[in-house]
């Protein structure tokens, strides 16, 4: 005689299997919950916790790229705590506040910080070709 296992009765007994899969997937998801609970942005702690140069406050929201150049250029030099030469710890600091501001900064505002890279070559005599 064949034994005939009722379909009801393999459905609970597949339910039990998958049971694990669920509580996995709930810790995955709560680990995740978890990471967006932390900082997203590393930039926010750099730039309030860096001592490499002082910067004139709101510079970089300036619409005249000579001052951004002659007062980025100005913190670069009088800084004693940087590594690196002024010139390009001035580039760089432009450079960081550009990528840091991502999509928050306008279309007007990115030209205006590109120029202000040019002019700060113009004041450090590194024009470029």
């Amino acid at each position: 005689m064949i034994d005939v296992i009722p379909i009801n009765i393999m459905a609970k007994s597949t339910n039990k299997k998958a049971a694990p899969k669920k509580s996995a997937a709930k810790k995955t998801l709560l680990k995740k919950t978890a990471k967006k609970a932390l900082p997203k942005k590393w930039s926010k702690k750099v730039n309030e916790t860096s001592d490499a140069m002082d910067l004139e406050k709101d510079i970089f929201k300036s619409k005249d790229p000579k001052k951004i150049a002659e007062s980025v250029k100005h913190s670069a030099e009088k800084s004693k705590r940087k590594k690196a030469e002024p010139f390009q710890s001035a580039m760089s600091m432009i450079n960081f506040y550009e990528n840091r501001g991502g999509k928050n900064i306008s279309a007007a505002q990115k030209k205006v910080l590109n120029k202000s890279k040019n002019e700060l070559r113009k004041l450090f005599g590194r024009e470029e070709e």
